[in-house]
Parts: C-alpha cells; structure tokens; sequence
C-alpha cells in the first residue's frame, strides 16, 4: 500500500481538498472535461466527457453522485449541475420557503446556492462559502448565466463565516462537513450564524459502524468523502454538544461491497491495498458508508 497518509493537521488537510476543489473547477470550466463526484474529481466518480456532455441529473454516475436532483437542477444551470460534487439535494431537505436567509457551507459551483435563491426568492438571499477561489469563480460565472440575483458567493471556511451572528434561517451543505478536521467548530459556527428556530439541514456521507484503520490512512480516501465521516451517532452527539435540539441522522443510501469497489477503481492502484489485505477492506466498508440527511433545530 502506498505510504500516503491522513493529514496531520487541520491546515494540512485543508490545503489538500482545496486542491482537490480547485481541480474539480478547473476541470468543470473545460465543457469536453468536467469533472463530477462526491468530493473529488478522482475518488468519487466517473469525470469523463460523457458525465459533462450529458448534463445528467444528479451530476455523477457513481453510487454516491447518482440520481440526486430532478429536472429542475438542469434548468437552473447546466453548468453548476456538471460540476455538483455533492452526495445528497439539500435544497429539498431543507423546505425553503420566499423571504428566508440560507448558508451553503462549501457552496462549491453554487448549484445548491442557485437553487436556494430561487425558492427563497422573493425576499431571500442565499449565500454560499467556499474557501476554493476557483471554485467561487465558478460559482458566480454559473450565477451570470442562470439570471439569479439574490445570490452571494464569499470566500471563507466553513469554520469562520464572513457573516454576523444570527444571519440566517437555513444553513444547508452537501457532502462537505465530512471533509472538516475540526468537525465541532463547524457545527459551532452554524449555530452562531442560525437565528433562534433556524434550520440545520444538510447532506453528508456518514458511517454506519467503524471504519477500518486501513481506510483512515488514504488520503485520497479522506479527500474523497469516506475516511473524514463521522459515526451517525456521533454526528447527532457533536450537534447536540453544538447546542442545537432534535437532531437526527436519516440515512438515504447505503453503498455495498460493489459501490465502495467502484469507487476504488478511480483511485490511482498504487494507494489501495492487494489480496486478501484488500478482500478484508471491502468486507469491512461493505454497508459502513451511507448518504444521509442531517437535521437539527437552533433552539
């Protein structure tokens, strides 16, 4: 196995999925060549011409990327589709409603952003951050051609907000808090930007039972979605810490033995595992990675 390992700090691991981010935007701006997938241009799907040329719904082919929006993704922006990189449609999740505020944490080519700002449309504004520069170009090109107006893309983190305290009603993510080394002070400054009653309601990749000690040391494996994900009892433990009321975990996928291998075959061979070694980690990752619906109430 390759000798790639887990970052070791919380700025380590963010320079490597902005890489990872600004790569999947490069890729996107080239129409021949977007790139789809959960998190990861490489680790989370097929990004060949097809995926961009189709326009699919859902923006990916892989068992985490497929079949996530419906129609209405693809008359927003084509574009923004192409390059979603999300696991789940927090957009449907969250109920928008005219008149309201909502966050996109790691807002990325602002499909979600564009959707958002049409349901909360008129009245509401929706933001998304993204600490990826290429990505919020993306983002805003994607805004100019879907005719959105009451849309704002900022850089940022998703742990330190350019946003007062109490700024909106909704904060939505996709496939994103997973890829956070400080999970807590996410979920903490969520809390601080909700205002009292605001809505938690975000998609994620979490695990079902522990993930073997072999997968936490690929780092394209991090980067990618499935090693950064937190337990779904946990997840619910850390947001109720965070303050927040009436969380819960639904979970909307579970990935099998032949998903998780399907993933695998996108990553470079010299980082996966060989034999038996190999046998027993598909054995382990078989129905312990899911897509999920994440829900919580800012009391």
């Amino acid at each position: 196995m390759s000798t790639t390992q887990v970052p070791q700090d919380a700025d380590e691991l963010r320079a490597a999925v902005r890489e990872r981010y600004a790569e999947a935007a490069r890729a996107a701006a080239r129409p021949a060549d977007a790139a789809t997938g959960c998190c990861a241009p490489v680790c989370c799907g097929d990004a060949g011409p097809g995926a961009a040329g189709t326009a699919q719904v859902g923006g990916g082919k892989d068992a985490i990327t497929r079949d996530l929006y419906d129609d209405e993704a693809a008359q927003t922006s084509q574009a923004a589709l192409a390059a979603s990189l999300g696991c789940g449609n927090p957009t449907a999740l969250a109920d928008l409603r005219p008149g309201e505020d909502v966050l996109d944490l790691g807002s990325g080519g602002g499909l979600d952003v564009l959707l958002s700002a049409r349901r909360v449309s008129p009245g509401g504004t929706a933001y998304g951050v993204d600490m990826t520069p290429e990505m919020l170009d993306l983002a805003r090109r994607n805004q100019v051609e879907a005719g959105v107006q009451n849309a704002r893309f900022l850089l940022g983190t998703i742990e330190a907000v350019p946003l007062p305290d109490a700024s909106v009603d909704v904060v939505i993510s996709n496939c994103v808090i997973n890829l956070a080394a400080d999970k807590d002070a996410v979920l903490a400054e969520a809390a601080r930007l909700l205002r009292p009653g605001g809505r938690f309601a975000v998609s994620d990749v979490v695990l079902l039972k522990p993930l073997p000690e072999a997968a936490t040391q690929l780092m394209q494996l991090w980067t990618g979605c499935i090693a950064g994900a937190l337990r779904d009892t946990d997840y619910v433990a850390r947001l109720t810490a965070a303050g927040f009321v009436d969380a819960g975990v639904e979970v909307t996928r579970t990935y099998s033995r032949q998903d998780v291998l399907d993933l695998a075959a996108t990553l470079p061979a010299d980082l996966l595992p060989a034999g038996d070694e190999a046998e027993q980690l598909l054995d382990a990752l078989d129905g312990a990675v899911a897509s999920a619906f994440v829900r919580a109430v800012r009391p």
